[in-house]
């Protein structure tokens, strides 16, 4: 999902308290917003705002709009080394389950939009597992935005409402995740955009390949237990 107007959206994405970034200053902005960073580097009518050390993670906020800089005491915590696996599919299983989407789907999202990195966050703002916009995650209750389970439940959630906006149409409901419902409804369907297509299908054959994995297993699995089933009546009849 990405933002058409940068630095609304930059501004917007501080607004989530607690925002993890180790940051060593707050740029204050003329709309009352401020936003956590590691250093600032003006580039003529921008300045360029690093979020994290990390050189390609920053923002880009008109000069202009920005009133000044305070410093911070103490850097806020830094976000806690991901969990096992299996705490992520806790997370994705309970999210699928309260809004009665298959898990599997869940994490062929997570793949696609972040490559499971809870601390992703893109150039444009979209930030966390699923990728959520500041906007969206507002609207969807979503307190901390890099939280991985704040992030899952809300992607989750943002996902079954589009299912249900497009009548349970994946393809169209995947559209709107990565362009915006708006694009979907100007191209009546997919947006002729090839980052999206290509978001879509990768998504729609991780899925599938899961469940192949699964049908074959659930095959392999029958065909073996009569067999075992009979090796155990065997064993129990010659005793």
């Amino acid at each position: 999902m990405k933002p058409r107007n940068q630095f609304g959206i930059a501004a917007a994405l501080l607004l989530l308290a607690g925002f993890p970034a180790s940051a060593a200053q707050m740029a204050m902005l003329r709309n009352g917003f401020s936003i956590r960073h590691e250093r600032h580097e003006p580039r003529e009518a921008f300045t360029r705002l690093y979020l994290t050390s990390a050189p390609d993670n920053y923002v880009d906020i008109p000069t202009s709009e920005i009133l000044r800089y305070e410093e911070i005491e103490a850097p806020s915590a830094s976000l806690p080394a991901p969990g096992p696996a299996a705490t992520l599919d806790a997370m994705v299983s309970a999210a699928g389950n309260r809004n009665n989407i298959d898990p599997d789907l869940i994490a062929s999202v997570i793949r696609a939009e972040s490559g499971f990195n809870p601390n992703a966050v893109s150039r444009k703002g979209a930030s966390g597992l699923m990728q959520l916009m500041p906007q969206t995650a507002a609207s969807l209750g979503v307190q901390n935005i890099l939280d991985p389970a704040n992030n899952v439940e809300g992607g989750t959630r943002y996902l079954r409402d589009l299912l249900d906006l497009y009548h349970n149409d994946l393809q169209k409901s995947l559209a709107a995740y990565n362009a915006g419902p708006q694009r979907v409804e100007q191209y009546k369907g997919v947006p002729p955009y090839r980052e999206t297509r290509a978001y879509i299908t990768k998504i729609i054959l991780d899925f599938n390949h899961k469940k192949l994995i699964q049908n074959a297993a659930r095959a392999g699995d029958e065909k073996t237990k009569p067999a075992a089933v009979a090796n155990a009546e065997s064993t129990h009849t010659t005793r």
